[in-house]
């Protein structure tokens, strides 16, 4: 239950982050409520997580799901650029995850 609470999270980490990036500095208000909600969210599910998996692991997990869906969010939504090392980054980030949860067993 935890790492579904924890991937939960990570999905909130990428809410928030694309809107920030859509509050423009927090000057709208939609977006920036968003943000902070999702943010409350996202925070808490990852505290509720850790009760059970280790700090080191839960938080790079939560980190890598917001980073790589953000980069995600980015190029598809965004136009972003994705070039092959932008991709082969990623792809790196998502590896690491894989092998953490692949070390907790």
């Amino acid at each position: 239950m935890a790492w579904a609470i924890l991937i939960v999270a990570g999905l909130f980490e990428i809410v928030w982050a694309s809107a920030m990036k859509q509050s423009q500095g927090f000057t709208r208000l939609v977006p920036s409520i968003v943000t902070i909600a999702a943010m409350l969210v996202s925070f808490g599910m990852l505290s509720w997580s850790m009760r059970s998996l280790p700090l080191g692991t839960a938080y790079t997990v939560w980190t890598g799901i917001g980073a790589v869906g953000a980069f995600a969010v980015g190029i598809i939504a965004l136009g972003e650029a994705a070039t092959p090392i932008r991709l082969a980054a990623a792809a790196m980030i998502v590896s690491g995850l894989v092998m953490m949860k692949l070390a907790e067993g």
